[in-house]
């Protein structure tokens, strides 16, 4: 059976669309959290859609642009731009905090920027572990193509190819543009998988999921993907079971709700690192 989730939409200083989690799902293998952002503008000269330094403990944030680009900053100093088809991803383990900002190129030719960015829960051993960055660029990761869809392995393996992009458990995560009129099987799979439907419409085995839609796969069967006289673009992610429940507490996640409730007192009492040059923050909600 497939299960449809509907986007949950709010304004941060930009529109996002949130899949993940959801009360109908809360997590796909160990992705606990799906946002759509944009597309939007921001105004030159402004900080419109720039996300102040805030922290996290125990997940993975991936960052995946389909247009204009955004520059991270972290406390362990990465300063990394990121442009559409590449991956930024951040291992916060035991603490990080980081800043999303707008570049002004970005803002001054009036580009859209859109995207997705996801959370990856951290196996338990791993949500100690020393925080760490990494940049892919979309040169670097593979790409596959035939009869009408066209694939781009972000992390994990499918379509033949394996992304290098590292992570801590058994993930998958691509990138799958369709154009109109294309028909293909996915193969059944162990992991839990999903759809989301980023842009156009996509029929799974004879069921219409409008776009900014999340399909929750049937586990260990296979799945007909069609589109019709448009083409459409959709994320493949999920994975191997978590082994336990996360909590989520704004953006923290932890096996341990001890853990979660020392982490919102020593962001309050400004015990977590600073990021370089920022002086900003965001408050404890």
């Amino acid at each position: 059976m497939i299960t449809i989730v509907a986007p949950h939409e709010k304004d941060i200083g930009f529109p996002v669309k949130r899949l993940l989690p959801s009360a109908q799902q809360r997590h796909l293998g160990p992705f606990v959290f799906l946002d759509h952002m944009g597309p939007a503008t921001f105004q030159a000269g402004t900080t419109e859609g720039d996300v102040r330094p805030h922290p996290h403990i125990g997940l993975a944030t991936v960052t995946y642009l389909f247009s204009g680009a955004m520059v991270h900053r972290d406390s362990i100093g990465t300063v990394q731009r990121i442009e559409p088809g590449a991956i930024n991803l951040m291992t916060a383990g035991k603490g990080i905090v980081h800043s999303e900002r707008m570049p002004a190129d970005i803002r001054t030719e009036a580009v859209l920027v859109q995207g997705i960015q996801t959370w990856l829960a951290l196996p338990e051993p791993d949500e100690s572990s020393a925080p760490q960055f990494a940049h892919y660029a979309a040169t670097e990761l593979p790409n596959w193509s035939q009869h009408g869809l066209s694939a781009r392995v972000l992390i994990g393996s499918a379509f033949g190819l394996t992304s290098p992009v590292s992570t801590r458990s058994p993930t998958t995560y691509a990138d799958l543009q369709f154009d109109a009129g294309t028909r293909y099987e996915l193969p059944a799979s162990a992991q839990e998988l999903g759809l989301y439907v980023a842009g156009g419409s996509l029929r799974i085995n004879g069921m219409e999921v409008a776009a900014n839609h999340l399909a929750v796969l049937q586990h260990g069967a296979s799945h007909l993907l069609e589109t019709g006289a448009q083409p459409a673009r959709a994320l493949l992610l999920g994975g191997e079971p978590m082994a336990g429940p996360r909590h989520l507490n704004w953006n923290f996640v932890s096996s341990s709700l001890e853990r979660i409730h020392q982490a919102r007192d020593d962001w309050q009492n400004g015990r977590f690192p600073k990021v370089p040059g920022e002086t900003e923050w965001i408050p404890l909600p």
